[in-house]
This record gives structure tokens, C-alpha cells and sequence, in this order.
């Protein structure tokens, strides 16, 4: 290879990993916009004040659902057409669905259009997540992915800033957002580890194959399982945190918009924290574990600051957020633990079940509620779930450094 071939091709991976990082600042951007609007729009389009939280759970539940069914669509589609054609056809879905978000009238309406926008946005970092890792060198696919995700995760920052000037406003820009996004990626390359399956006889994009191949079904569940107290963090926790306010007796209204804001901020500097601890220590698995139990002691901590002030708030959801700052060490683990020819299935599903699973989680967070109040069942929740995390990281493979160049034989 010359000099001037080398060049252009690091140019032409650098390139790839900024488009992939500002996908992601536009995912997160628009998959948090409504946990930060979310009292403040509902009243505006007649919501009583006592069907606040209600509502809020039911338009969050339908949007995850979104992501569920949307994480499947685009993961076939990157393994059977293309990791770039989700990175286009998604981005193109959400933005459409927001522009229409900043126009809703109803609650049900309302929900219907995060549905469509959780499909959307459903494709976005898996498609990124593999494209890296197939692209960048084996030494190297965890800074990349690592840049990845401490770009995107500002999103949520340029969310709550935007939405300080209205809700519907929030709803258009992160539209506008997605459109500028879509003219800036083309010019992207595919995959050359996807071309070359593209070109045999291989099953592409076949999910069955997670399911024909118990020890393929196992890893797959374990993959999203470890990812789960994350999401209970930032969808339970953090979301709801003025009604945590309320049970911990803060001397100020919590606001979740704020929440938001400084636990994403903290996702960021963790996911910087997680990416190099990973590379020095050579291990994802050692990585993940460390920070699972990190987060555990944060969580303990926020459900004992009763008469918090929003200030003492504030510093929590940071802390929180750095000790769940996993989140692309945990996608990029699944990105690594299959073939070429389903691992955008494979990754693009991961995070979304994870986000969906909030549902259950919401479920059962209630479910407990009933019985034992908002901190007890906040416990509750967090230890079940960093348990089975644990469990479920204790049977996953070390891949750190793993030759990615290989095929799921159905």
C-alpha cells in the first residue's frame, strides 16, 4: 500500500467514525427528547396533572416497543442489503416522525408518532457500532467505537438546551437534525467484511439462526441481559425522578429534563473511563463487571439522599451516569461475539431489546411499587437486575481483540 493509499483510507475511516458518532448525537438527541419534554407537553395538549405519569409510561412503553420491532427490521436489513442503507433508511424514518411529533394534539396520537420514530431510530447504533468494528483494525475498533459513543451521548445535552425553548421546537430541530445527518453521509463506504459475505452463498441476515443453536440463543440472551441495569437507570430512575423527589422528601421539585442531562453527561466521561480501562486491561468482560458494581453503590446512594437538593441532584445523576458509562463497551462486546453475516442483526437488536426491556422493567418496578413504595421497589429492581447482568457476563467469551472476519454456519 503507498503512502497516499494510506492516507486516504485513514482519511476515509475517520470520516466514517464522525458520521457514525453524529448518527448516534442524533439518536440519542431524538430517543430522549420526550423524557425530557414529557410534562411539559402532555400539559400543553391537556394531560390533568394526576395522569402525568401515567401517560408519560404509556407513550415511553410504545415507543419502546417501536424499538424492538425496528431493531429487528433494520438488523436484517444492514445483514441482507447493507450496513449504509440502514445508516440512510433510519435516519430518514425518525426525522420524518419527529417534524410530526412537534405537531400532535393527543395523547394517542401522540404515541402512534413515537412508535414510528422509535422504529427509526432503532437502526442507527447498531448500524454504526458494526460498521466500525468491521472497518477499524482489531487493536483499535474500541477507541472507535469508544468515540462513537462519547459524541452521540451528547445528544442528550443538545437536547435539554433546545427544549428550554419549547417542546415543539425540540421536536423540529431534532428533524432538522436527522436531514443535515443524511446529506452528510453520502460518500460513506460499506463494509468490506460485508462485501465479501454479500458476494457467497451464505445466510444473511437470517435471526432464525440465533435460535437453531442453544449455545448461540444462550449468548445472544446473555448479550442483552447484561446491558439491562443501565436502561432501569436512566428509563426508571432518572426519567422519574420527580416522583422520586417527592417519595426522598427533596427540598426542590427534581426536574427530569435536568436528570437527563447530567447523567448523559456522565455516560460520556464513563464510556471514555470504560473504553480505556478495556484497552489497557485487554478485557471487555473485566471492564463491564467493574462498572456494574460501581453502578450499584451510585444507585444505593441516590435512593438514601432523602431532603436532596436539586444541586445534590444534580451531581448524582452525573455519578450515576459515569458508573453506567458501559454502554458502548456492552455493544461492542455483542458486535464481537458473532459472524459477518448476522452481526448487524445481531448488534443493532442487542441495545434495542435492552431499551425495550424496559417495558418488564416498568412492569415489575409497579408491580413492587404497590406493595413496598417507590425506594424500596427502586432497590429491589436495581439488585435483581445487576445480578442477572453479572450472571450473564460470567458466561460470555473475553473478545477483546478477536479476528472479526468469520461466518454463522446455520
Amino acid at each position: 500500500m503507498t503512502d497516499s493509499t494510506a492516507a486516504r483510507a485513514t482519511r476515509n475511516m475517520i470520516f466514517l467514525v464522525l458520521v457514525a458518532s453524529l448518527g448516534y448525537f442524533v439518536d440519542i438527541y431524538d430517543l430522549l427528547i420526550f423524557s425530557i419534554v414529557r410534562v411539559q407537553s402532555l400539559k400543553d395538549i391537556g394531560v390533568p396533572a394526576a395522569e402525568l405519569l401515567a401517560k408519560g409510561q404509556f407513550i415511553i412503553n410504545v415507543q419502546m416497543f417501536g424499538l424492538l420491532l425496528g431493531g429487528i427490521l433494520w438488523g436484517i436489513i444492514g445483514d441482507k442489503l447493507g450496513r449504509i442503507k440502514v445508516l440512510f433508511g433510519s435516519i430518514l424514518l425518525y426525522s420524518i416522525a419527529n417534524f410530526a411529533n412537534g405537531l400532535v394534539t393527543d395523547v394517542n396520537t401522540y404515541a402512534v408518532i413515537r412508535f414510528i420514530a422509535g422504529i427509526g431510530l432503532a437502526g442507527e447504533l447498531g448500524a454504526g457500532i458494526t460498521l466500525v468494528s468491521e472497518t477499524l483494525s482489531k487493536e483499535k475498533r474500541g477507541y472507535g467505537t469508544m468515540i462513537v459513543a462519547v459524541i452521540g451521548l451528547f445528544g442528550a445535552v443538545a437536547a435539554v438546551n433546545v427544549a428550554k425553548y419549547g417542546w415543539q421546537r425540540a421536536y423540529f430541530v431534532g428533524g432538522g437534525l436527522g436531514i443535515l445527518l443524511l446529506l452528510l453521509r453520502i460518500g460513506t463506504f460499506e463494509s468490506g467484511m460485508f462485501k465479501n459475505v454479500e458476494r457467497s452463498e451464505v445466510s444473511k441476515g437470517n435471526m432464525l439462526i440465533l435460535f437453531t443453536s442453544w449455545d448461540r440463543f444462550k449468548k445472544y440472551l446473555f448479550c442483552i441481559l447484561i446491558g439491562a441495569p443501565l436502561w432501569y437507570v436512566v428509563g426508571i430512575l432518572v426519567t422519574f425522578s420527580p416522583e422520586f423527589g417527592v417519595a426522598l422528601h427533596a427540598k426542590d421539585t427534581l426536574s427530569a429534563g435536568t436528570g437527563v442531562l447530567y447523567t448523559y453527561i456522565g455516560i460520556s466521561v464513563g464510556d471514555i473511563f470504560a473504553g480505556l480501562l478495556a484497552q489497557v486491561t485487554k478485557s471487555r468482560k473485566l471492564t463491564m463487571a467493574v462498572f456494574l458494581l460501581v453502578s450499584v453503590g451510585c444507585v444505593v446512594y441516590y435512593l438514601r439522599a432523602f431532603g436532596l437538593s436539586s444541586q445534590q441532584f444534580v451531581w448524582i445523576c452525573f455519578f450515576m451516569g459515569c458508573s453506567v458509562g458501559y454502554w458502548a463497551t456492552f455493544v461492542t462486546i455483542a458486535a464481537e461475539q458473532f459472524g459477518t453475516n448476522i452481526r448487524s442483526t445481531v448488534t443493532t437488536t442487542v441495545p434495542n431489546f435492552v431499551r425495550g426491556a424496559l417495558i418488564p422493567i416498568t412492569l415489575a418496578f409497579n408491580a413492587f411499587k404497590v406493595h413496598y413504595g417507590m425506594i424500596t421497589s427502586g432497590y429491589i429492581m436495581m439488585g435483581i437486575l445487576t445480578l442477572i447482568a453479572l450472571l450473564s457476563l460470567s458466561q460470555l467469551k473475553e473478545t477483546f481483540g478477536k479476528d472479526l472476519d468469520y461466518v454463522e454456519i446455520s
